[in-house]
């Protein structure tokens, strides 16, 4: 894995860039002037999570929410950086309501909307003199589907020049970079610091949005928050999500992630923070909880005992994990394995932390438990699944130091 030099952006105390872990981000779907529902989403997320929670700040009074939403997390204990979101009218909500300013860890500005011809230069500089007098990082995030048209009209009619013209895919791939670069370098010139800066460029194809992130990783030294924007829901956002993301990761390209997928009605909006922590798990990147490795099941297994048993440890960990992690040191880096039959179950059991393997179908009833590579229990009768987690749970008692 390829690791790219950056600079360190410091967002409420939280540290992004420079090597260090790769941070989880969320945004809230609900309205910011509805401050109960806003404080009970942002708790939700972080709980889930996400170290840093976005909102929506479209007006004075959603200003006006967030310095509200502020005041109550810390009343309830909670220290949780918020990042402003701004379109159109940044500039002003910052002027007219300097408390939310101050409240806020991070603006983020879409350099496709801070304003047009004249006026995009006018605005921009005020935010970037906003965050400077309250000594605020800036996300500087380009989103394809709100370029500055003008910008992108100019590369078209350029490109249109050339003696072989590039696609306009290339072509709008290019204004991104572009844009998120020209406005890195005008935000410096209005004083801001480096070590304040942090790009985006959001893209809805994975290819496209590949291709950007590695543009930029080479044009820069400035932490990248990666995200595939519009992602879609269900399974195709989450593959989409996963694809894009994974690949930009390996080549060491992105220090803060977000997954703009689609919930479903009703579904928690947590989801995607899962999602975000189940990519860094899975490519070794950080650990969240006890990893758990079990097979999909075969003719050779009881397929309905052995799924329960592989729902009912996941739960179980679902369940002791923010416990544990107060309890315990190094509790996130235990491996579980849960295997369905004897072909590849000892194999995997042993090297697993804990495992057990099941005797699959119609085989001795008898499950066989593997503790550091050693067989050390045999469970039978009804109950496997009860004196299973009874042996996580003593396995972690002994072998993780106690959180001094």
């Amino acid at each position: 894995m390829l690791k790219r030099k950056t600079t360190v952006v410091n967002v409420g105390n939280v540290l992004i860039g420079g090597g260090r872990p790769i941070v989880v981000q969320s945004m809230t779907d609900s309205l910011t002037t509805d401050v109960k529902n806003t404080v009970s989403q942002v708790i939700a997320l972080y709980e889930a999570g996400s170290e840093i929670v976005r909102l929506t700040v479209n007006n004075n009074k959603a200003a006006q929410g967030v310095v509200a939403v502020h005041e109550e997390l810390l009343k309830k204990g909670y220290n949780i950086p918020l990042v402003g979101c701004f379109h159109y009218n940044g500039q002003q909500i910052l002027t007219k309501v300097p408390d939310c300013a101050k409240a806020l860890s991070k603006y983020r500005i879409n350099p496709g909307n801070v304003g047009f011809k004249d006026k995009w230069n006018k605005n921009f500089a005020q935010i970037i003199e906003t965050a400077c007098k309250y000594n605020k990082p800036v996300r500087i995030g380009v989103n394809w589907g709100s370029l500055d048209r003008e910008l992108l009209r100019r590369h078209m009619d350029e490109n249109a020049k050339r003696v072989q013209p590039l696609t306009d895919r290339i072509v709008m791939q290019q204004v991104v970079i572009n844009s998120a670069l020209t406005s890195a370098k005008r935000a410096r010139a209005l004083g801001i610091g480096k070590d304040k800066i942090i790009l985006s460029a959001k893209l809805s194809q994975v290819q496209d949005l590949i291709s950007v992130y590695q543009q930029l990783a080479v044009q820069s030294e400035y932490p990248l928050h990666l995200g595939l924007t519009e992602a879609g829901m269900g399974l195709k956002g989450i593959v989409a999500t996963t694809a894009a993301l994974a690949i930009l990761l390996q080549q060491g390209i992105g220090s803060t992630i977000r997954a703009s997928i689609t919930p479903a009605v009703g579904e928690t909006r947590a989801n995607e923070v899962k999602l975000c922590k189940q990519i860094l798990q899975s490519l070794q990147l950080r650990n969240f909880a006890p990893e758990i490795s079990s097979c999909p099941g075969c003719g050779r297994t009881t397929s309905n005992y052995f799924r329960k048993l592989a729902a009912d440890v996941q739960k179980h960990i679902d369940n002791k994990i923010p416990q544990w992690k107060q309890k315990y040191q190094g509790v996130a880096d235990i491996k579980i394995a849960v295997m369905g039959c004897i072909v590849n179950g000892p194999g995997e059991s042993k090297y697993a932390d804990i495992g057990i393997s099941l005797p699959g179908n119609g085989e001795n009833p008898k499950a066989l438990v593997y503790t550091d590579g050693q067989r050390s229990h045999t469970l039978t009768g009804d109950n496997i699944s009860i004196q299973f987690l009874d042996i996580i749970d003593t396995y972690l008692s002994q072998k993780c130091q106690l959180v001094v």
